[in-house]
């Protein structure tokens, strides 16, 4: 699971997350921006504290390095051996033969951004190296079982939900283009340009703009759906994978918690029951943020019609996410408010062991007085009728998908 700060590396693991994956800013392709962010100074602190709640870490280095960034990373290498995470996550050769040098006894795994797509590329990294190979998202499910034939003893590490890049294996240049360099995608700062709306003009007529399809907010005529892979873990059990990965360092501390322990309780049923119905999970994950999900390049027949967003750019979730809960005094839970909610009102709560419906029938603010209405941002004091166990790791959200 994605660990885009330290808050988000607990809940991934306590929600199911066997590791996790994080970056520190210049070297990972993801430009984090809330919560306590991983930094070169707490590194080591993020990993230790994934191996103490008994998960691995893996850094990403995944850049494509120009000479500045080698020479930067040099410079940073002394805090990343001392960090000493589980693997390191590169796509570059450059980084790789550094990695070779100043951490020669640490596991390789080759990104998903060096586009492999057959067996000889995953025996030449291994022939390097490398111990995993993170296979490009174009894969159908029966080329990775046939790499996996070919190659039995690499990884093998597949990408199984999250938004898509609609550029070959995240290899773009729009964001670049479209502003003016300032934000490249293959250096961790893309500004999504595939998420945009477009109109259509023509060269000899500047100014006028032509609806290129049929509603009113525009054309998304680059935007993927997201990845959803849960009916089909068979299959991609069957077919070799070692791990199945997730995408979203970006996204919410509820994300992250929810698609976590949909997958792991999903993957446990299938380990023990190879045709269990996948069906209910498929529906919690339609509770977490999604631009339409889409099976992709998985079942080989190319990359379905119905597979882009044409409609909407921002993922929309099903459920509103409405609070954390952070203590409890023995009386009232002490929750930090994400959406309004109001008393009486039924709602969803979650915890890494739990789920179910309840009602909240107190609400007061840190200066005791009766609210009837939670709003957002708010640190406030509630009772429910029924109390979560886990209650330190517990969301809530609302009932039902909108």
């Amino acid at each position: 699971m994605p660990a885009g700060n330290i808050e988000k590396l607990k809940y991934a693991i306590k929600y199911g997350a066997d590791a996790v994956y994080l970056g520190v800013v210049d070297f990972s392709l993801r430009a984090m921006r809330k919560g306590e962010l991983i930094t070169l100074d707490n590194l080591k602190y993020a990993i230790d504290t994934a191996r103490e709640m008994g998960a691995k870490a893996y850094l990403t280095l995944n850049i494509y390095p120009f000479n500045s960034d080698i020479k930067l990373l040099e410079s940073c290498m002394d805090k990343i051996v001392e960090s000493n995470p589980d693997a390191l996550i590169i796509s570059d050769v450059g980084i790789m033969r550094m990695a070779k040098k100043y951490m020669p006894d640490t596991d390789i795994h080759v990104s998903t951004q060096a586009n492999i797509l057959n067996y000889e590329a995953v025996r030449f990294w291994q022939d390097i190296g490398a111990t995993r190979a993170i296979l490009a998202r174009e894969l159908p499910i029966k080329d990775v079982a046939e790499i996996k034939e070919k190659v039995p003893e690499m990884e093998l590490e597949c990408f199984i939900h999250g938004a898509q890049c609609v550029s070959f294996s995240g290899r773009c240049l729009l964001s670049d283009y479209t502003t003016d360099g300032e934000r490249k995608a293959n250096s961790g700062n893309c500004s999504q340009p595939c998420r945009w709306s477009y109109k259509l003009v023509e060269e000899t007529r500047p100014g006028q703009y032509y609806e290129i399809e049929e509603n009113e907010k525009g054309t998304h005529i680059l935007s993927t759906k997201d990845l959803c892979l849960v009916r089909h873990l068979k299959e991609m059990i069957e077919a070799g994978i070692d791990s199945f990965k997730v995408e979203g360092r970006t996204k919410s501390l509820y994300y992250v918690s929810a698609v976590a322990k949909a997958y792991r309780e999903a993957i446990d049923t299938v380990m023990k029951n190879p045709d269990a119905d996948m069906e209910e999970y498929y529906q919690e994950l339609l509770k977490v943020g999604n631009r339409g999900y889409t099976t992709g390049f998985y079942l080989g027949e190319g990359y379905p019609k119905d597979g882009y967003s044409y409609d909407i750019s921002k993922g929309l979730a099903g459920a509103d996410f409405l609070c954390e809960i952070h203590d409890f005094d023995g009386e009232y839970f002490k929750i930090k408010t994400k959406n309004k909610f109001n008393k009486n009102e039924d709602i969803e709560i979650i915890s890494p062991s739990e789920k179910f419906v309840t009602q909240v029938t107190e609400i007061k603010n840190l200066k005791d007085e009766d609210l009837e209405l939670a709003n957002t941002n708010d640190e406030l004091l509630v009772k429910f009728t029924r109390a979560p166990k886990e209650y330190k790791y517990a969301l809530a959200r609302t009932v039902g998908i909108k």
